[in-house]
């Protein structure tokens, strides 16, 4: 069963409530892993919970929101079997998945609209992996 996780720092907060009220109304079950306002925070701290969890099954999924998405991505690429992708547009987020099984999404607050991002979030969920010749190239990271 396909579990998603979401998170971001204080800069990202305002789009990850966003998120979670798009995620709500599609009926699409989540679990917010902090933080619960938008008080300056860390942003690795968030980025190494959802990892955490993500790593925990290979159906996980994971949602982090920064201001670059840069800060999030970095942190949670540190976990081993965790592939994180920065996504600026519908065709980068389908990449991701199509290509890199990326199993976490990374977002800028400061870089994308609203409309966007929810379009992001969305494509990455749905989205399924190749596999075939791709599959050969992730085993290798």
């Amino acid at each position: 069963m396909r579990k998603i996780f979401i998170s971001s720092d204080h800069a990202g907060y305002k789009l990850k409530e966003e998120i979670k009220s798009h995620l709500s109304k599609k009926k699409i079950s989540f679990k917010d892993m902090g933080p619960y306002n938008d008080e300056r925070v860390d942003y690795p701290d968030f980025a190494h919970k959802v990892a955490k969890k993500v790593k925990t099954n290979k159906n996980n999924f994971g949602i982090l929101v920064c201001g670059s998405g840069m800060g999030m991505n970095i942190a949670a690429n540190r976990h081993k079997n965790i592939r994180a992708a920065q996504c600026f547009n519908l065709k980068s987020t389908k990449l991701s998945r199509l290509h890199n099984d990326a199993n976490i999404i990374t977002l800028g607050s400061r870089l994308l609209n609203k409309k966007l991002a929810l379009t992001c979030v969305i494509a990455f969920l749905n989205t399924k992996f190749e596999g075939g010749r791709h599959l050969k190239r992730i085993k290798k990271i």
